[in-house]
C-alpha cells in the first residue's frame, strides 16, 4: 500500500477552512452554534488555522444523548465550531482517499452508495440463483464502540505518513472511548476500519457475492458448507482487529425465509418492505405526518414490490 503524505497544509489552509465552514452549514444556518460563530466568523477561522497549525487544537467537549430509533444508541454532538468545521475540512481532502479505499460493495454513508444502492446490487446478484441459494449475515457486537484506538491508528498509519495529520487524527480519536455516533469522521473511521476485512474476503477469499453496510455483512452462496467455513474465519479476522461478532449470526436458505437488509427482504423473484418499516409507514398516514415522512416511506416503498401494500395505506391506485 503506498503511503500518503503532504496533506496536512491542504487540511489546515485558510481556504479550505472556509469552505468546510460554508459546507457544513448547509440546511442549518438557523441554528444557534452557527449563528454564534457568524457574530466573529473571520476572527474564529483565523483562530482555527492557528491552533491546527500550531498544534493546539483540542476537541471540545461532547454533549451526549439517546436514540431509540431503530434501536437504542447513544449519540455524541459536538459544537459548530470549532469541531464541525474541523472535521468537514479534514473531509474535504481525506474523502476521495477514503473512498478510493472501499470495496465496491461498501455501503453506508458514501455518496452514492445508500441503502438503495445497496439494494440494487443485492437483487443484481439474486438474479444468479444458482449461486446464491443460501446467505450468510452476520454483524459486529457494539461495532462502534468497542473500536480499538490503538488499532485505527496503526491502519491510518499505514495509509498516511503526514505526521501532522496524524497527531490530529489522533486527537480526535482518543477524544472519546471507541467512535462516537454522531461525529462526521466516525463514518469514515469506521468503514475505513473494516476495509481490510472487505478486500480479504473479496480478493483473497474470492467472494463474489459479499455486501457490508456499516457493520452488517451479507455473503451469497451457492454452498452452505462454504458459508459456515467462512463464518468461522470472519470471527477470526474480527478478532485480530479487537471486534467481536454477534452471536445471532444466520446461514439460511433465501427463498425460505428472505434476506432482511437495509430495509428490505429480498428473495429472488420478488423485494418487500422489512415489516418494521411498513408499520412505521402506516404509522405515519395514520397519524397525518407531514408531507416529508410520507415522501420518505414513499421512497422506501418504490424500490420493492409495494404495489399492493401502497392501495392499502393510500387507499388509491398506484
Amino acid at each position: 500500500m503506498k503511503r500518503i503524505g503532504n496533506i496536512f497544509q491542504k487540511i489546515v489552509s485558510m481556504e479550505n477552512l472556509e469552505l468546510a465552514d460554508i459546507i457544513a452549514r448547509k440546511g442549518k444556518s438557523g441554528q444557534y452554534g452557527i449563528k454564534m460563530h457568524d457574530r466573529n466568523r473571520k476572527a474564529n477561522i483565523e483562530k482555527l488555522h492557528q491552533d491546527l497549525v500550531s498544534g493546539s487544537f483540542r476537541t471540545s467537549q461532547y454533549v451526549t444523548f439517546k436514540v431509540y430509533e431503530p434501536k437504542e444508541r447513544e449519540v455524541y454532538r459536538l459544537p459548530y465550531y470549532p469541531d464541525r468545521i474541523v472535521h468537514h475540512a479534514i473531509m474535504n481532502v481525506l474523502e476521495p482517499v477514503f473512498v478510493a479505499n472501499f470495496t465496491a460493495d461498501t455501503y453506508s454513508c458514501i455518496k452514492n452508495r445508500g441503502i438503495h444502492a445497496a439494494a440494487r446490487k443485492v437483487i443484481a446478484a439474486l438474479r444468479d440463483q444458482d449461486n446464491t441459494r443460501y446467505c450468510l449475515k452476520l454483524d459486529v457486537k457494539k461495532f462502534y464502540p468497542t473500536i480499538d484506538h490503538d488499532v485505527l491508528k496503526a491502519m491510518l498509519r499505514r495509509k498516511f505518513k503526514d505526521s501532522q495529520l496524524l497527531n490530529l487524527l489522533d486527537e480526535i480519536i482518543e477524544s472519546a472511548d471507541g467512535l462516537p455516533i454522531g461525529n462526521y469522521l466516525s463514518q469514515y473511521f469506521a468503514n475505513f476500519y473494516l476495509s481490510g476485512l472487505d478486500h480479504w474476503l473479496k480478493e483473497e477469499k474470492r467472494i463474489r457475492y459479499y455486501f457490508r453496510y456499516a457493520d452488517d455483512l451479507v455473503i451469497l452462496s451457492g454452498s452452505k458448507e462454504q458459508l459456515h467455513t467462512l463464518r468461522l474465519e470472519i470471527d477470526q479476522y474480527l478478532t485480530s482487529i479487537k471486534l467481536q461478532m454477534k452471536g445471532n449470526y444466520q446461514v439460511f436458505p433465501v427463498e425460505a425465509r428472505g434476506l432482511d437488509f437495509v430495509g428490505y427482504r429480498f428473495y429472488h423473484t420478488h423485494v418487500l418492505l422489512r415489516k418494521s418499516i411498513k408499520k412505521n409507514f402506516a404509522r405515519a398516514i395514520a397519524r397525518r405526518k407531514n408531507s416529508k415522512v410520507i415522501a420518505s416511506y414513499n421512497g422506501w416503498a418504490k424500490h420493492c414490490n409495494s404495489g399492493n401494500l401502497m392501495k392499502k395505506l393510500l387507499n388509491e391506485k398506484v
